[in-house]
């Protein structure tokens, strides 16, 4: 049961970084926008969203096979705990109510920490992914 669990965390969290990637790349212009607004423009530049986007897929799809976990997990949670704390104030208020205005709450964005955990799990139970890809082929990864 554990190891269908974290192929299922490893597939959920996998995808999102795949969607967000192909977000950079189909619609580069979306993606610049997310940033100037909720992460203060880092990263906003319009040459950067590309090679972001074919990264991030990359890194998605070799999460989802459970190929190379011992560098994808770690990139995995920094991308996705950086884009938490990025936006903290959403989580910590979602409904708007003392970080927040009305006009500002987000409920959509608290999700954003349960992925962030979720991939810190994945890196807690590495050894536990029976599973991954990596682990079926014998590879030390």
């Amino acid at each position: 049961m554990k190891a269908l669990l974290l192929l299922l965390l490893r597939l959920s969290t996998g995808l999102l970084l795949v969607a967000w990637g192909l977000v950079k790349i189909g619609a580069p212009t979306a993606a610049t926008k997310v940033s100037d607004h909720y992460y203060s423009g880092m990263l906003s530049a319009d040459a950067l969203q590309l090679p972001l986007g074919v990264a991030e897929v990359f890194v998605g799809l070799l999460v989802c096979l459970g190929l190379a976990r011992k560098f994808v997990y770690p990139i995995q949670a920094a991308v996705l705990v950086f884009g938490a704390l990025a936006i903290w104030r959403y989580i910590l208020d979602p409904l708007g109510l003392y970080l927040l205005t009305e006009e500002t709450r987000q409920l959509l964005f608290f999700p954003s920490f349960c992925v962030a955990v979720a991939s810190l799990i994945l890196l807690a139970f590495k050894e536990d992914d029976a599973l991954s890809l990596d682990r079926k082929l014998g590879l030390k990864f």
